[in-house]
This record gives structure tokens, sequence and C-alpha cells, in this order.
């Protein structure tokens, strides 16, 4: 087993050119922080991890494993052709609230819908990066430039606080295709905070998740459940 330790500032310094036209719509503070880029890691890791790395499961500390992490791997086989991300589903009406402007002008969109048929947007606490397809993906990397961001920002009047994830997110709007979608059971969000803000009447549409649970998310400081 070979354990190789990155220096965050390292990292940080390689980032922040590339995301640094991002960190305005997706960070909670105003402006750019040069340390908020590390929150945008996982949306350019092609271009700073060695060449030789093909493949990288990015996740959040907030997780309680209840299967082998090695089966998630298996994952990576099932990205259909052109995909290059793996993630699962946001399970709160976060962008149902974030995209209300996007929804009012088009009363007929998927958009901030609930699963199964509706696009909630996707949760960043379990990512499966194929940095090989990220690498090669030349619509991926047309949209980490600033003019295309600006763009889809535009477009869906999106300002968001939650780095990477609001960016896979606005990306999944209008590309889906870049995305094999995670099953719930591998990043089983246990957040409720939107449940008591306003979202009561549909929040179980977006919170349900059949299925045994191989990944639990303590997100906003949610107890995870004992064994």
């Amino acid at each position: 087993c070979q354990v190789i330790v990155h220096d965050v500032n390292e990292l940080t310094e390689k980032l922040f050119p590339i995301v640094e036209a991002m960190q305005k719509h997706f960070s909670a503070g105003s402006g750019t922080y040069y340390s908020d880029s590390i929150f945008f890691l996982s949306v350019a890791m092609h271009r700073i991890m060695p060449k030789e790395i093909t493949q990288i499961i990015q996740v959040d500390l907030d997780l309680k494993y209840k299967t082998n992490i090695r089966d998630l791997f298996d994952e990576f086989d099932n990205f259909p052709e052109g995909a290059v991300i793996g993630i699962a589903r946001e399970m709160q009406p976060v962008y149902r609230h974030t995209f209300w402007q996007y929804r009012r002008e088009n009363p007929q969109t998927k958009v901030g819908e609930p699963p199964p048929d509706g696009l909630p947007g996707f949760n960043s606490g379990v990512l499966l990066l194929n940095l090989e397809a990220m690498r090669q993906s030349k619509l991926y990397n047309q949209l980490l430039e600033p003019t295309m961001v600006q763009k889809l920002t535009e477009k869906y009047h999106f300002k968001g606080h939650l780095g990477d994830q609001d960016f896979f997110t606005m990306v999944g709007m209008e590309h889906p295709e870049l995305f094999h979608v995670l099953d719930c059971t591998w990043n089983r969000q246990l957040c409720t905070w939107w449940r008591d803000h306003g979202y009561g009447d549909v929040f179980d549409q977006y919170f349900q998740c059949e299925g045994e649970v191989r990944i639990y998310h303590g997100n906003c400081n949610t107890p995870i459940p004992e064994d």
C-alpha cells in the first residue's frame, strides 16, 4: 500500500488560475478568495494529478461506510460513453430553490424537479473522477473556460455557495451526458434542513432512497445512525 501526501498550498497554487473565474459564482463569500480554490479541487483534478493516475475517488469526511469502498471502483465500469464523472443526486430541494428564477421563466422545465424524471442537481460528497476521460473530453474542458461558466450562470441565473457541487449541478442541467449518476445508496445524505425551510410539501420526493445503504453521508452535521 503506497500513501502519497499532497501539500494543500501547492495544490491551491495550481488550482487557482483554473478555477478563479468560477469561484465568484459558486463560493460562499463575496469575491474570490485564494484559499477557497481548494473547494474546486475535483473540477480540475485532471489538470493537477500526474498523467499516470487515471481514476480517483474523492469523498467528504462526514461519511460512514457500510460496504468495502473497493466496490465503488466497479462503478467506473458503468460509465456511459462520454461520461467523465460519477456522482449521486442531491437529496434535498436545494436546487429547486437556487434555480427559482429560471424555473419561474421556464414552467415546464425539469431543472430542480425531483427524481426520477427531474434534474434535482448533484451532491459532491462522493465523487468518481475518471481523470483520463476528463483529460480527453473536449466538451468538459471547454466548460471550464471563464466565458462558458459566465454564459451558463447567466442562462440559469445561477448563484451558489457549494463550490464544485454547484459547478457540476449547473453543467449537469446543460450536459447530463457528462455524468454517470450513482445510486442514492452510494451517497445516502441525511441532512433535512430544507424540510423545515419552506419545502416540507415536496421534501420527501427528493429525500427518499430505496435499497440497502452503502455509504451514509452526515451532511449539515447530521448524526449518522449507529450499527
